[in-house]
């Protein structure tokens, strides 16, 4: 056989890699190793994750709020495995809808390990140890990560566990301890502490989401810790003992000799995600890696091998699934002979926490360090009358402006439907608004979005409307 393009890893970058390589007429063909198209995203990342989310919410404020709304319910009780029934369900739903569109845009999807023969030939290892060949002009690199587990931590995956194996859990555990208080460690952590788990998180760092916004950070924590979630910042784990039923985990306190143990059910190592480039072949057509396992590319992607390309977790930036789209696009366009561009700043980061939190442009600290003359203002939700009407007073908006153009230079949001609200922020940005365009332009009212109105007026005069 032989193609145009051929993706291997069929995760939200690879297939929107393929699917836009054949919309632009090229031949396509999709490698996936496992069973089912989606990647880590959709079979154990994002998709899953938030089905436990909204079903864990759902049962939070059933035990919290429901009763202020005039709603009484006896006998409210968690059914964990009809919790992860649904959850599979929304992946398998999932899953599907990508299999209709590698049919529905004629890409032939191959099952199986792929790896360079050549820089035109790729080998394709299949479950039943068969191994089948297909010929490429062009390869699109898109496999995605691995949860990063450090020999010390002794990944077992049934008592020390990733977050693979988090979104299986059969029982709701009475004791789990995260280590990582990063994006992953976050949500998990707040699914099952929700569920009534007792958790506690280490972290190396000083605080929550160390890069996002230290506002995002102190509100963020401030609102896992209502629903009891424990904090050690400033803190790392030395080491992970597991027995069949339970784990001890040794925390040290960071530039100190000061040590103490954790007990717990299950120990949840969520410190980050490495590149996954294992077994590629890689050296067989000379693409090198960086110190830290990402293959390197320039500026449309291409490595330093001319026809391969490389996208997603796989090269340097921010892992997210859709900075792996956009760049997946880029490339088939590119391909194509097209132009198109990317703008890394403006793609937003978002944690699906409750209340959430969302981010896009710089930091306050990062336009600090660059010396740019800054103006910032801040709008609470718990000034909002939306806010108070749903009970999601947690969170508040911040937008950061140049202090001499007033163009838009961040915006960071934490607070209920902040992952939706984040749009506005892209939009505005894009555009290169400054904050008295965002002040000026009609909010409907009552919404959440009228507090970034809000804090834009704070940021461009000082004069908030409803604090």
């Amino acid at each position: 056989m032989k193609y145009d393009v051929t993706v291997i890893g069929s995760g939200p970058g690879g297939y929107v890699a393929a699917i836009r390589a054949s919309q632009l007429g090229m031949k396509t063909a999709i490698i996936e190793r496992y069973n089912t198209l989606g990647g880590t995203c959709l079979n154990v990342g994002c998709i899953p994750s938030k089905a436990l989310l909204d079903s864990s919410e759902h049962y939070h404020n059933a035990h919290e709020k429901f009763e202020l709304h005039g709603i009484n319910i006896k006998d409210l009780k968690v059914n964990m495995p009809q919790m992860i029934k649904r959850k599979n369900e929304v992946v398998e739903e999932n899953t599907k809808g990508i299999e209709f569109l590698m049919k529905k845009n004629k890409i032939d999807v191959f099952h199986g390990h792929g790896s360079f023969v050549n820089a035109n030939t790729i080998s394709i290892a299949k479950e039943d140890g068969k191994t089948e060949t297909i010929e490429t002009a062009k390869t699109i690199i898109a496999t995605g990560s691995k949860p990063i587990t450090p020999e010390a931590f002794n990944y077992d995956k049934k008592r020390v566990i990733t977050s693979t194996e988090a979104l299986n859990i059969s029982k709701v555990p009475k004791k789990m301890v995260i280590v990582g208080a990063g994006v992953i460690g976050l949500e998990l952590g707040s699914v099952y502490a929700r569920l009534g788990t007792e958790v506690t998180v280490v972290e190396y760092a000083e605080r929550s989401i160390a890069m996002m916004d230290v506002d995002c950070g102190k509100q963020l924590t401030r609102s896992l810790k209502k629903i009891g979630m424990k904090f050690h910042f400033k803190h790392m784990v030395t080491n992970v003992k597991a027995t069949s039923r339970s784990v001890t985990v040794e925390v040290q306190k960071r530039d100190s000799e000061e040590t103490f143990e954790l007990k717990a059910d299950y120990c949840l190592v969520a410190i980050g995600r490495r590149a996954y480039t294992d077994n590629l072949g890689l050296e067989n057509v000379g693409i090198e890696k960086d110190d830290r396992g990402r293959i390197q590319v320039n500026e449309h992607l291409e490595t330093s091998v001319s026809g391969i390309y490389a996208i997603g977790d796989v090269i340097k930036g921010n892992m997210l699934a859709h900075k792996a789209e956009e760049e997946g696009v880029l490339v088939a366009e590119v391909m194509a002979g097209q132009k198109p561009h990317i703008n890394y700043n403006l793609i937003p980061g978002v944690v699906y926490t409750w209340p959430e939190v969302a981010s896009v442009g710089k930091t306050e600290a990062e336009l600090k360090e660059a010396g740019t003359p800054i103006k910032i203002g801040k709008f609470p939700f718990k000034a909002l009358g939306r806010a108070r009407a749903s009970t999601d007073t947690d969170g508040l908006v911040k937008i950061i402006a140049h202090q001499e153009t007033d163009e838009v230079l961040g915006i960071h949001i934490v607070g209920a439907r902040a992952a939706d609200m984040i749009a506005e922020a892209v939009v505005a940005m894009e555009y290169r608004a400054s904050a008295e365009d965002i002040s000026r332009m009609s909010h409907a009212h009552p919404t959440y979005t009228e507090a970034i109105k809000e804090a834009a007026l704070a940021a461009t005069d000082n004069r908030p409307l409803h604090a």
